[in-house]
């Protein structure tokens, strides 16, 4: 008698869940309604892009508790082993942590969906915290646009402290200090990228700089970078009145200096608390966020007009060959969408 094969069994499809289903299953803090409902959110669907909005919107008035923490840090600097540190200090105390990544550059080399559990295995299995990797494909507006999203749906299913971690650089950066109330740059000494950070701008989104690896033989070198950075930081312009950026030198791996840079985290909410800044950093993001939408759907909507997308090619290898300027394309592009130009 020959073996069955796997074919041979039905396969058991998952029963799809109402609106209902996801708000109550979120609302309870069920890890498989909550995934399912990320997953919904990430999709790109129509079907499924409509009923996600019909649930954010049921989630809404349940979000916004969270401490929104966001992570950036020059290559090497340990970002993985420092949130896993930092994540399970706070679990530890009671806390429910979400951490979410930002990875623009899996957009091209196509980055693993589990890499992020993989560097994290510790915090993965920690039934009081959730790793989510941005979606493996689309734009940084996209994916940046899911994150939103998803830190909302976390929000909603318990989790008080959500970390957003940037993968990648530059624009990547900007977009998590849209959507955080508290941004941390980490570095590691001894490399000159202390100082660097300064030149490249990143430090100008700073509210707390936490200097890795401030152990053993780098030690010193760890102290040193701290004064560098306080000195350079002395300098910039704060990004609010009520806060300057503050530098703590720690090691993720040996669990030193941890306390101060959460200490200050908690810091950082009250002065801005205190002053009416955190608030309104908060109603600024949502606006923000509000005309990013349309920007996104906007420019969606104009590429998938067929005369539109009739026009791009020919007036991109113009505009190329320096036969046509940016600008002329660019009035043209727009009157075939329906847009006149003044």
């Amino acid at each position: 008698m020959p073996h069955p094969t796997i074919s041979s069994f039905p396969i058991a499809r998952r029963r799809e869940l109402s609106l209902k289903d996801y708000v109550d299953g979120v609302l309870a803090g069920d890890r498989v309604t909550l995934g399912r409902a990320i997953t919904l959110v990430e999709s790109t669907l129509p079907a499924h892009e409509a009923l996600a909005q019909q649930l954010l919107l049921e989630l809404l008035p349940h979000t916004g508790k969270a401490l929104r923490v966001g992570i950036t840090g020059v290559p090497g600097a340990g970002k993985s082993t420092f949130i896993e540190a930092m994540g399970s200090r706070l679990t530890k105390r009671g806390n429910k942590v979400a951490v979410l990544a930002i990875d623009p550059s899996s957009t091209v080399t196509g980055g693993s969906i589990l890499g992020d559990k993989t560097r994290m295995a510790e915090l993965s299995a920690d039934a009081n915290a959730f790793i989510r990797p941005s979606p493996s494909a689309g734009t940084l507006g996209g994916v940046t646009r899911k994150t939103r999203e998803t830190l909302l749906v976390c929000e909603a299913g318990g989790f008080d402290v959500v970390i957003i971690e940037t993968v990648g650089t530059g624009q990547s950066e900007t977009a998590v200090d849209e959507m955080v109330d508290c941004f941390l740059v980490l570095m590691v000494a001894g490399t000159g990228d202390e100082l660097q950070g300064i030149k490249r701008g990143v430090l100008e989104l700073a509210d707390i700089v936490a200097v890795n690896k401030a152990d053993g033989d780098n030690l010193a070198r760890a102290a040193l970078a701290k004064r560098q950075l306080e000195t350079g930081l002395h300098y910039m312009r704060p990004k609010v009145p009520s806060w300057v950026a503050k530098v703590a030198a720690c090691s993720a791996r040996e669990g030193t200096g941890l306390d101060e840079v959460w200490n200050f985290v908690l810091e950082h909410r009250t002065a801005l608390t205190s002053a009416g800044d955190f608030a309104a950093r908060r109603q600024r993001q949502q606006v923000r966020w509000m005309w990013s939408m349309i920007n996104e759907r906007l420019l969606a909507a104009m590429r998938e007009h067929p005369s539109v997308a009739e026009r791009v090619q020919p007036l991109e290898a113009a505009v190329a060959e320096g036969r046509v300027t940016a600008s002329q394309a660019a009035a043209e592009l727009l009157e075939t969408f329906g847009i006149g130009t003044r």
